[in-house]
């Protein structure tokens, strides 16, 4: 396999170390999201045959709702992964080692409280309400959801070997986890179609506790081998560290607080303003079309931290070339899209047959989405990766606050239905398009000031 990666990478011309490296960690990411998405999309039919559309369509809701306090990290995953970089750039270890303590030990003990209050809070909520479905669903819930928040919790805090691994160059780690975790939860979900009823809590369960065991084994392998000086020790914790990873965070944290308002409320505003069954079709042309953005990412994620080494070691050549390879590869993916719509009415029907239909104009509603976020994508790879997100904390901040009014007011007052939840979104991130070529093309040639700059 090594042979066949370094014939490809000569005859793509491919030079430069850190281009090789991120080369064969896009080849290698290729491979397990390839294999990811193939197991997500054999588990829908699965799963939708296992459960019905009502109960898949709560856990989607339930699944995105959980989703919400991923800003719980406060920003702190985005700022050790690009902090963690710098220090390793800059051949300091201490730093790196205190990064890396003050991430573990800060997002643990916001974890611990936040699983302690929302246990408390769980056993005291009507989750039936919630997610607008039947009562016969009440005892099930009541014992799922304290297993989801914590491991929700659990997973906050493992997640974070992830970053450090992309931090420190192998970006190909977290697409490998993906895949296990796909694979994983595919045989163990098929497992329980051959021996157990139709359950909500089994499947529930089952999907919340495996990712956090894969998880857990990586930290202990990893802190045991390649990252062992860097194992948490509170010693090691110090002020500095936090204000230095929080400063970045806090920029961090807001973006995240934006993207869950605007992309994981989706299925909680279907549920409510129509049903859980709603959400199963939004979901399948998600799923979908998400596809291209998928494929596309698998480029895109070595970039970030490659990125932040490249530009503290003021190496501006490699980033232009990167950039003008990458806003290619966006135009593939475009055209990857419009090809995608053509033959999405086929591809329904091998992948879920009659078990749900999904209107056209979702898919060319889903399609537009996609679109322009994978055109806007590399911009928005290369300011994370330098750290200058002010102006992009501003745009994403605004358009969390417009996105639910302006979902609700589509789907009350036009016609447009479920489709005018993602046209929502689709308005809230169109001037995404024009601010981050713009900020990019700023920096890069050194003219940025103001907002531009920070």
């Amino acid at each position: 396999m090594r042979e066949l990666i370094n014939k490809i990478q000569t005859n793509l011309g491919i030079q430069s170390a850190r281009s090789k490296n991120i080369s064969k960690h896009v080849f290698w990411s290729f491979l397990y999201k390839s294999g990811s998405i193939i197991a997500n999309f054999i588990l829908v039919p699965l799963t939708i045959k296992f459960l019905d559309n009502e109960n898949y369509g709560v856990w989607l809701t339930l699944s995105s709702f959980i989703a919400w306090f991923t800003f719980f990290d406060i920003g702190l995953g985005h700022g050790l992964r690009n902090k963690f970089a710098e220090a390793r750039a800059n051949n300091d270890l201490e730093s790196a080692k205190g990064y890396v303590s003050t991430a573990y030990f800060t997002i643990g003990a916001i974890c611990v409280i936040f699983v302690f209050l929302s246990l408390l809070i769980s056993f005291n909520v009507d989750w039936t309400k919630i997610f607008n479905t039947s009562n016969a669903l009440y005892g099930q819930l009541e014992l799922l959801m304290p297993i989801v928040f914590a491991c929700f919790g659990l997973r906050l805090i493992f997640t974070l070997i992830t970053s450090i691994y992309t931090a420190d160059q192998h970006h190909s780690m977290q697409g490998k986890i993906s895949f296990i975790i796909a694979v994983g939860s595919l045989v163990l979900i098929w497992l329980l179609t051959k021996t157990s009823k139709s359950s909500l809590f089994m499947f529930g369960a089952i999907f919340s506790l495996f990712p956090v065991l894969i998880l857990f084994i990586l930290n202990l392998y990893a802190f045991s081998t390649k990252f062992k000086q860097f194992k948490p020790k509170w010693r090691n914790v110090k002020r500095e560290y936090f204000k230095s990873i929080f400063g970045l965070g806090l920029s961090f944290f807001v973006i995240q607080i934006s993207v869950i308002v605007m992309f994981s409320t989706d299925n909680f505003i279907i549920t409510q303003l129509f049903s859980p069954a709603e959400v199963v079709p939004y979901n399948i042309a998600y799923k979908y079309m998400g596809i291209s953005s998928m494929v596309f990412t698998m480029v895109l994620v070595p970039y970030w931290s490659s990125i932040t080494v490249a530009y503290v070691k003021e190496e501006f050549d490699w980033i232009k070339n990167a950039m003008k390879n990458l806003i290619k590869f966006a135009i593939i993916a475009v055209i990857l899209i419009v090809i995608m719509v053509l033959i999405a009415p086929y591809i329904y029907k091998i992948w879920i047959g009659d078990l749900v239909e999904v209107p056209v104009v979702l898919t060319v509603c889903m399609a537009t989405y996609f679109a322009i976020t994978v055109l806007y994508a590399p911009f928005n790879y290369f300011i994370n990766g330098i750290g200058k997100i002010k102006l992009h904390m501003y745009s994403f901040a605004i358009g969390a606050l417009i996105n639910i009014p302006l979902s609700i007011f589509l789907v009350k007052y036009t016609t447009l239905g479920v489709e005018g939840v993602i046209i929502a979104t689709i308005i809230c991130i169109l001037p995404n398009l024009i601010i981050f070529p713009m900020q990019y093309l700023k920096l890069i040639n050194n003219t940025a000031t103001g907002i531009w700059d920070k």
